[in-house]
Formats: C-alpha cells, sequence, structure tokens
C-alpha cells in the first residue's frame, strides 16, 4: 500500500515566534549544559538513501573539527556543568583528531558517546581505540534495520555485514554498545522491530537489551517536506509534554563551517546548516533559547518523542 503525504505548507515555519497561523510559537530554553556534540566533519564512507544532514565522500560542508578546536571549547567556564560529549558526523573515524579528542573527553571524567557505522574508518583507528580506556566510553552503531537487505537498501550492499562485524569487533575488545536503528524501515510496528534486533543480538552474541530505547534507539524519520504541525506555546499543555524534556533544554552542537576561521555552536544535531539555528561562536552566547521553527523540532523532538543523547 502506497502511503500519500502531504506536503508542508510553505505559509509554516517563516516567522521565528509567530506561527502561520498568527499563534505564538514554542521556544526552548537553556535548562542546563549537559551535552555537548561535536560534529567532526560531513565527509562519510557511504552515501544514504535518507541522510538528514546528507553525507557523503563530498560533502565538506562541515569540514573537520581539530582536537584543539574542542578542547578551547570544553575549557570555557560554562562547559564545567557537562557529563557528556557526543561525537557525531559523518562519519567521525574520518577525522584523524578524533582518538585525541576522546582521550581529552575521558580525561575531564567526562562521559564520550561516539556514533559511527563500525566500517573500515573505525577499523583504521583500532589501536588508538584499544589504548583508551573503556569506562566512560560508548560507541554507538547505525544498523538501520535487522534484516541486511532493508539496512544495506539505504546504506549500499556489504553494509550491513561491515557493521555488523565492527559491532562484534567492539563487543569482543570490552567497549560498550548501544545500536542506532531507523523506525520507517520495513513498515513494521516498533516491537516487531525490536523483537528482531532482539533475535539479531542473541545470534552474534551481542550484549545489547533490545526493549531498552536507550541501548536500542529508533528514530523517527526527518523529512522537512511533510507536513506537520507547528508546536505553540499552548502544545506542551495539549501534549502534556515538558520543553525541559526536548535536546535544546540540555544541549547545543560544536561544527565549523567550510571556510570558517572558527567554530560555532549550533542549537542540535538536526539543524547544522540552518543559519537560524546558529547561536554564537562561545558556550555563553549559545545559551539563548531556542525557537522551534523547523520541521524537525515538531516532528522528531517533539511528537517524535526522540533524542540523540542518553
Amino acid at each position: 500500500m502506497t502511503v500519500e503525504f502531504r506536503t508542508l505548507d510553505p505559509a509554516k515555519f517563516q516567522d521565528p515566534f509567530t506561527t502561520a497561523r498568527g499563534e505564538t510559537r514554542a521556544s526552548v530554553a537553556l535548562t542546563g549544559l549537559r551535552t555537548l556534540w561535536v560534529n567532526t566533519g560531513t565527509l562519510c564512507n557511504i552515501t544514504c538513501q535518507h541522510c538528514y544532514i546528507e553525507s557523503s565522500p563530498r560533502n565538506d560542508a562541515l569540514v573537520y573539527l581539530s582536537a584543539a578546536e574542542v578542547a578551547a571549547t570544553l575549557a570555557e567556564p560554562e562547559a564545567r556543568t557537562l557529563e557528556e560529549v557526543g561525537f557525531t558526523g559523518g562519519e567521525p573515524f574520518l577525522n584523524k583528531d578524533l582518538p585525541a579528542m576522546l582521550a581529552d573527553v575521558l580525561g575531564r571524567g567526562l562521559h564520550a558517546l561516539v556514533l559511527t557505522n563500525a566500517m573500515k574508518p573505525m577499523r583504521n583507528h583500532a589501536a588508538a581505540l584499544l589504548s583508551l580506556p573503556r569506562e566512560g566510553l560508548t560507541i554507538r552503531v547505525s544498523l538501520d534495520h535487522y534484516a541486511p537487505a532493508i539496512h544495506d537498501e539505504e546504506r549500499g550492499a556489504g553494509g550491513f555485514a561491515a557493521s555488523l562485524d565492527g559491532l562484534r569487533w567492539l563487543v569482543a575488545q570490552g567497549f560498550t554498545v548501544n545500536v542506532a536503528g531507523r523506525l520507517a524501515f520495513g513498515g513494521e510496528p516498533e516491537a516487531a522491530i525490536r523483537a528482531g534486533f532482539a533475535r539479531l543480538f542473541a545470534e552474534n552474541a551481542i550484549p545489547i537489551d533490545a526493549a531498552d530505547p536507550v541501548a536500542l534507539m529508533l528514530f523517527p524519520e526527518m523529512d522537512a517536506r511533510v507536513d506537520v504541525p507547528e508546536i505553540t506555546t499552548a502544545c506542551w499543555g495539549i501534549l502534556h509534554k515538558s520543553p525541559d524534556s526536548l535536546m535544546c533544554a540540555s544541549a547545543r552542537m560544536l561544527v565549523k563551517r567550510k571556510g570558517a576561521a572558527a567554530p560555532a555552536l549550533v542549537a542540535c544535531t538536526l539543524l547544522p546548516y540552518d543559519p537560524g539555528f546558529e547561536l554564537g561562536a562561545t558556550l555563553a552566547e549559545a545559551a539563548a533559547p531556542v525557537q522551534l521553527n523547523h520541521p524537525h523540532c515538531a516532528r522528531f523532538c517533539v511528537l517524535g518523542g526522540a533524542a540523540c543523547s542518553r
């Protein structure tokens, strides 16, 4: 059965403070910076069919951050409340400075989370990875679906086998691992997807509880072309949801745009390109409230109930 989607109303998400209906747009205040995301660069070793950040072997819109640039942000006074630093891309292991960044984060007593496809770029850093302490480090491997054919339709032939092999290697080396999957692929309800992953984990002796929403994160899809309601201040009461539960209440992301002299802070992992979500060059500047003026804010965070960190 073909599902028809309504195209996003072009009048929506135009004004940061007012919706298309003239209602007050919801915003989210930073209640306390607990997670700093680091986009290590948008280059990736593969090209997926539905990558929200359009990572590929040629997309360098966000260039590699250096270990020194990340360290400078971590040295800011506002970083003292941090609990976790997450690394995303692109493929983070393509950035040669990633092991040094991880050593720095772990040396500061912070939790480190790496999002990876666990393919060749990660294995190229095997020696450096093995030199890191296991405590405080989690590596989240992207497996879009438990069925190889469905995963490979999104990520390319042979991708499932390579990522699963990398996941098994991480387990064998004693690393804490999580998996990130996708809800829309395969057309199944969430319970069936989790059951399928549970079978996969059991068959491969992978110690992940598929029922745990953090150990196995299943993300809703993001398509900014599809219609979605705008989030108003009234929605918090209607949905019985607190703005404090959204990522932008406790997290920011460090990026470096191609051609830029220095890194910048953006509101979250989902909106690295939109200039309306760039908040400044320092953590102090990035403490400003975030207006929920993008379809991803509604679909992924408010209505989808998803978050990228623990």
